[in-house]
């Protein structure tokens, strides 16, 4: 059974991968109006993720037998000064979704909630890969800024990303 607070935090959490998929997009139609399909390919693909994410929570809290509730949200940034500031955000973005992922864990540790706390382990898994992604892809652009040829290059590599939802997740 969860807790008042253990049930609005997963709540909030689900709300929050919304508002994930939500500032992808964002940065995905920066990369678009800079002509960069490619990399606007790779913030689409990261926003279905994390609507994926966002459903996950959904479907955890009913099937507990809670309610989840929708909320609003802030408008993401739109503008970004380069490539490397979009990625260099979205790390950023990644490392809050940390955060809060690690404060769930904790509160559903705190309480004993077990089904909460196996229900956390893949994401703080997911986390791990997220900020590994993001990561490697800024230390690509850090190197190549400069050089259109090699932008080009990762920006054709980016355009073949997809998503496909691993069964049973």
């Amino acid at each position: 059974m969860l807790s008042e607070k253990l049930h609005a935090a997963l709540n909030d959490q689900m709300n929050f991968e919304f508002y994930s998929a939500h500032a992808y997009l964002a940065m995905a139609a920066h990369c678009t109006a800079e002509a960069y399909d490619g990399f606007a390919n790779f913030f689409l693909v990261q926003a279905e993720e994390e609507r994926f994410h966002a459903m996950k929570f959904y479907n955890f809290l009913s099937d507990m037998g809670y309610r989840a509730t929708v909320q609003g949200f802030d408008n993401p940034g739109n503008d970004f000064d380069s490539i490397l500031n979009t990625f260099k955000t979205a790390l950023s973005h990644e490392k809050e979704v940390t955060r809060r992922i690690y404060n769930l864990s904790d509160i559903a540790l705190d309480e004993r909630e077990h089904a909460t706390m196996a229900f956390l382990k893949w994401f703080i898994d997911e986390q791990v890969e997220e900020e590994a992604t993001f990561d490697t892809l800024i230390h690509k652009i850090e190197r190549i800024e400069n050089d259109s040829n090699a932008i080009f290059m990762l920006d054709e590599q980016l355009a073949s990303r997809s998503f496909t939802p691993e069964s049973g997740a």
